[in-house]
């Protein structure tokens, strides 16, 4: 049976298992969809990757991102550890100033910002206020009134988000969701935190399937898109997640002229061989 390497590493986290895990398999091409799809079911992580030669001349690798369920166009967490993953095997960029990851989404730059990695946000597919039945099921499944809710928006740059922001990020921290009224959603919830602390504002993110995300890359993107372009956030901020599931996650979020960029800092946990 053939063999690839591999590297289980930890995304969003200077330290190991206090961000968001995600599995590579590298050289992946000769694995066909299914395999993917049950070696994602097996890790049970939220993602799983396969990198594989580019097939745009302009990246320099291009990666395929598994859930347990199905596979995602884009996700941030995965980004930025099958990159690291990429350069740890030895990989070499094209040009000095950035990676070029092909995806799902299309070609997206990634660039090492100190110790951290850091992914160009991709644009956003879906953005404006959500409707009122919309905001209703949000406010059902997070059991919040409408007036617990300071601001919401579409924030969709692939994987489906919606996002509603409250007043503080104890009231964040707070939330215990009716995971059935989330019916299918993808919510991500930020709220402010007091000044002083090393993160401005608390995020969440839930899934319809009843889970909660450690710290999610995509997430994040989209968010500091809406919340700086709507002067609710500074060009430059710390996000803490998983705050909640006992993790630690900081993503690192700041606006160059027209591009946010989002980073964070890779652990590895694990390196072999995985037979498939």
């Amino acid at each position: 049976m053939p063999t690839h390497r591999f590297h289980q590493i930890d995304v969003f986290s200077a330290l190991p298992l206090r961000g968001n895990p995600l599995a590579v398999v590298h050289d992946a091409q000769g694995l066909d969809d299914a395999q993917m799809a049950a070696f994602a079911r097996w890790t049970n992580l939220s993602e799983t990757t396969f990198l594989l030669p580019p097939g745009d001349a302009a990246a320099d690798y291009r990666v395929r991102i598994f859930t347990p369920l199905g596979e995602l166009p884009f996700a941030g967490h995965p980004t930025l550890g099958s990159c690291w993953a990429w350069l740890a095997a030895g990989g070499v960029p094209r040009s000095a100033e950035a990676v070029v990851q092909e995806c799902g989404v299309g070609l997206v730059r990634v660039r090492r910002d100190g110790p951290r990695l850091a992914f160009a946000a991709p644009p956003l597919r879906r953005t404006g206020p959500l409707d009122e039945p919309m905001l209703a099921c949000v406010c059902r499944a997070l059991r919040l009134h409408a007036d617990d809710v300071l601001h919401h928006q579409w924030v969709d740059n692939g994987p489906g988000w919606c996002a509603v922001m409250l007043h503080s990020a104890a009231a964040v921290l707070a939330l215990r969701p009716d995971t059935a009224a989330l019916d299918g959603m993808k919510l991500g919830v930020v709220g402010a935190h007091e000044p002083g602390g090393d993160a401005a504002f608390e995020v969440r993110a839930f899934f319809g399937a009843g889970i909660e995300d450690p710290v999610t890359g995509s997430l994040n993107a989209s968010l500091a898109q809406w919340l700086m372009g709507a002067g609710l956030a500074p060009l430059h901020y710390v996000a803490a997640q998983g705050t909640a599931l006992g993790r630690a996650g900081r993503v690192d979020l700041r606006r160059e002229g027209d591009t946010v960029w989002v980073g964070g800092e890779v652990s590895p946990c694990i390196e072999g061989v995985v037979s498939l």
